[in-house]
């Protein structure tokens, strides 16, 4: 710095500030300004995404602050983690208007600039500060600059107009807002009386410098009618140090000084020994703020606070006063931020009730995801949920709360499988039936519930899908079976948001491959979901002219013999083995691949066939007298009928007795079973079912319960189908028929009630692994073509009757 010769002089803290802001519109945010002593800070924000520019306005004209003009004029700006800024500018910067030394005037215009749908904005900000009793000396140290100013006592010549130099900033155009600093600087009213033209920095060597030589070093340099001032920018190197009595020590936040009450109450510490002042703020003290940080889904944060210390000492030489001022931005490093959840569920309040925290106070509740369903704030607040912000008395972290009531219970998707169909049961929870299902890819409407046999009963509903269906993803071929997975989906019908997903996969018993004698062998391919642009149509065998001989948007089905379609032949001990593949030919596999990433088709069909078995055949040439037939062969199949105990699907476990009768007025709850049977490939259908007054099931009056498989359309009490799961007594639901008749479809009214009936079923057991074959679709799954099909059928499949009865009922009294 400077060598001068400097009077000592008393120091005062700030005696009046007056200060204006001048806008054509109120502001949407939040600016103050506050004098400081020899510095005035200036508030802005939060800016809510904004950007600020800032500009100086001196004898009407507005100039830019770029970084370095900035550093060379005395004013500095940061910014926290919340978007408040806080510009710091010294009294005696390059564009404020002194009066004597002791009042100082700095105008600047604050622009906002916003996103592309809202509008610029623009204010100005004009603050007088007062500080009329300087110390000798006085130094700022800045973010970016520091800046010592000094009582003028040295003869110098009087100062010619130019003489306040002003930092040269060059600047193009002739836009009166990018007017030359120097310029306009011409008519300020300050008369210095002298010039500067020599400094003299001491490095420790005394080095000389000229004013225009400091100036492009990024000094800067003024003096007035009573103060000299030299500002240099951080990196300046021309530094030196000196011995001095330490007077006053005093600390402060963000420029404002703080008393000793006060650095108590927040904890702070100020001590000073022979080598260093200490000042410790605990982390998270008042003062400063926390910036949260996720990292590798770990809550961490750092701290940022600026202190400010100011000091007053005597140089030991000259014994004159200097008052230090420096303002210092700390960052921790990443502090780790453990986030707890605490329970205080209360069950007689009937609310769940969570606490989650503490997240610092940049920290936004965005949205909160349950087990079935994610909901933003205002999706809770319609459900009744009760979530609460709570903010520390420091307000430097906060925590969040959430209650749920008991009743709020979600819906759910349960499953299973059997060897042939994906079984699902959807519970509505508190709200009912208040979504949309997505089966697969497409919406469960009325037309693709009936052909799921769609069953609902008020709480919930059930659906079965054939593990070929078109709504089932293919996952996977092995040698003896298909893996496919059924995809469900509940979603609002409001916001199409997610409530619920459920996937189920299973393995099913599936031929793909037929070898028979006569070396034909046949071939199912199937699409996977792994190669969606896959067009079956176009697979061959290895010869590229053997295509299928049948296929779909699904599947490609090949009929060709041992010696064709580039079949090859490999002989082995005892065997032969007969191999071939379905693939694309190599010029669209090739196309394919260059325009998407999937793997490559590659399906290997292999038969074996024995070579060292000996069979003996006989025949006879007598010819024969009559055209052949064949003779039905029978077996006895046992299949009973039953009537549950209890009043609700959840009750097939219990059934009636001889001596539980009589029956009183409810539903009634039968349930067909094929006996003894342990072979999952056999299914049991009902095709006829009705009630009579005796054991004649042929006798009149006659109710019709279930005609070709489905419910009777002209009866107003309808039977009720309820789906068979797998449990401790069911093993394969597909031996097992459920339904509940209404004890009124038995009445002409409820006065007239038959005290003795007797339920007779036709059923068809018969052979599920032909899923072409309509009498094993499923209960009633074409009801328009039924009839016609199952009377086809019941010659080539294994019919019985069974009776239940009597059923003794009486009305409840």
């Amino acid at each position: 710095m400077p060598h001068k010769h400097i009077q000592s002089g008393s120091w005062f803290i700030l005696l009046m500030a007056v200060s204006k802001l001048e806008a054509q519109k109120k502001p949407s945010i939040n600016i103050c300004s506050t004098c400081l002593g020899n510095i005035m800070r200036i508030d802005v924000g939060p800016l809510g995404g904004k950007l600020l520019e800032v500009a100086v306005v001196i004898n009407n004209s507005t100039i830019p602050l770029t970084p370095s003009l900035a550093s060379q004029c005395g004013i500095s700006m940061t910014m926290d983690q919340l978007g408040n800024v806080m510009i710091y500018v010294s009294l005696q910067n390059c564009f404020a208007q002194n009066e004597g030394d002791k009042a100082f005037t700095t105008t600047l215009n604050l622009q906002l600039y916003g996103n592309q749908m809202g509008e610029d904005e623009m204010y100005q900000v004009a603050e007088t500060c007062h500080y009329p009793a300087w110390a000798s000396r006085e130094i700022v140290c800045n973010h970016n600059y520091m800046e010592a100013r000094a009582s003028r006592q040295v003869s110098v010549r009087r100062a010619a107009p130019q003489d306040y130099v002003l930092p040269e900033q060059p600047v193009s155009g002739n836009n009166p807002k990018f007017r030359d600093p120097r310029r306009a600087a011409e008519n300020q009213p300050i008369d210095a009386g002298f010039t500067i033209t020599t400094l003299v920095f001491f490095t420790p060597e005394e080095r000389f410098m000229t004013v225009a030589e400091a100036q492009r070093r990024g000094y800067g340099i003024a003096n007035t009618a009573t103060r000299l001032l030299l500002r240099s920018p951080k990196t300046s190197s021309e530094t030196y140090t000196q011995n001095f009595q330490l007077l006053e020590v005093h600390m402060g936040i963000n420029g404002q000084r703080l008393n000793a009450a006060e650095i108590a109450a927040r904890r702070y510490s100020l001590s000073v020994n022979d080598v260093y002042i200490i000042v410790e703020i605990p982390v998270g003290a008042v003062g400063g703020s926390f910036k949260s940080h996720v990292q590798d889904d770990q809550y961490l944060a750092t701290y940022m606070i600026e202190p400010m210390l100011e000091l007053l000492w005597t140089e030991d030489s000259t014994h004159e006063d200097t008052r230090y001022k420096v303002l210092l931005s700390i960052r921790t490093p990443l502090l780790s931020r453990p986030l707890r959840v605490i329970d205080n569920t209360v069950p007689e309040e009937r609310l769940f009730k969570v606490l989650v925290g503490p997240f610092g106070s940049d920290v936004a509740l965005m949205n909160i995801t349950f087990p079935s369903e994610v909901l933003s704030l205002a999706d809770c607040n319609i459900r009744g949920f009760n979530v609460l912000e709570h903010m520390s008395l420091n307000s430097s972290s906060k925590v969040f709360t959430v209650e749920v009531p008991f009743t709020d219970l979600p819906p759910s998707v349960s499953g299973g499988c059997d060897y042939q169909n994906f079984y699902v049961l959807v519970k509505y929870g508190s709200h009912g039936l208040n979504f949309e299902i997505v089966v697969g890819k497409q919406t469960l409407t009325p037309e693709l519930a009936q052909q799921y046999s769609f069953l609902e009963n008020g709480t919930h509903f059930s659906f079965v899908v054939p593990f070929t269906g078109a709504d089932v993803a293919f996952e996977a071929v092995e040698p003896l079976s298909i893996r496919s997975r059924l995809d469900v989906v509940l979603k609002s019908p409001e916001t199409s948001k997610t409530i619920k997903e459920f996937s189920l996969a299973c393995n099913f018993l599936s031929t793909l491959t037929e070898c028979f004698p006569n070396g034909t062998m046949t071939a199912l391919a199937v699409k996977l979901e792994s190669v969606p642009s896959l067009n079956p149509s176009q697979l061959t065998l290895r010869d590229p002219t053997c295509g299928p001989s049948y296929s779909d948007n699904r599947y490609a089905y090949f009929v060709f013999t041992g010696s064709s379609c580039g079949t090859t032949r490999k002989f082995l001990p005892n065997m032969m083995l007969y191999e071939n593949e379905i693939s694309l030919p190599h010029e669209l596999e090739m196309k394919r691949e260059s325009k998407m990433d999937e793997p490559e088709y590659e399906l290997k069909v292999s038969c074996y066939y024995d070579i060292n078995t000996t069979h003996a055949v006989a025949f006879h040439t007598t010819p024969r007298r009559s055209e052949p037939y064949a003779e039905n062969a029978r077996g006895e199949l046992q299949v009973e009928m039953r009537l549950a105990l209890g009043n609700s699907n959840d009750s097939y476990s219990t059934f009636y007795r001889l001596e539980d009768y009589p029956v009183y007025i409810q539903p009634l709850y039968f349930e067909v079973e094929l006996m003894m049977s342990t072979n999952p490939k056999v299914s049991l259908e009902l095709e006829d079912c009705w009630a009579t007054l005796d054991d004649d099931r042929l006798s009149q009056p006659r109710w019709n319960l279930i005609i070709n498989g489905c419910v009777n359309p002209v009866d107003p009490y309808q039977v009720i189908f309820h789906p068979v799961w797998v449990d401790a007594r069911v093993q394969y639901p597909s031996h097992f028929k459920r339904f509940e008749v209404e004890t009124f479809a038995f009445a002409e009214d409820q006065d007239n009630l038959s005290h003795q009936l007797f339920v007779h079923c036709d059923v068809v057991v018969c052979d599920a692994r032909n899923p072409l074959d309509e009498v094993c679709n499923g209960q009633c799954s074409n009801q328009e073509n039924r009839k016609g099909q199952r009377r086809a059928v019941l010659d080539s499949h294994s019919f019985k009757q069974v009776s239940s009865g009597p059923i003794l009922m009486r009305p409840k009294s």
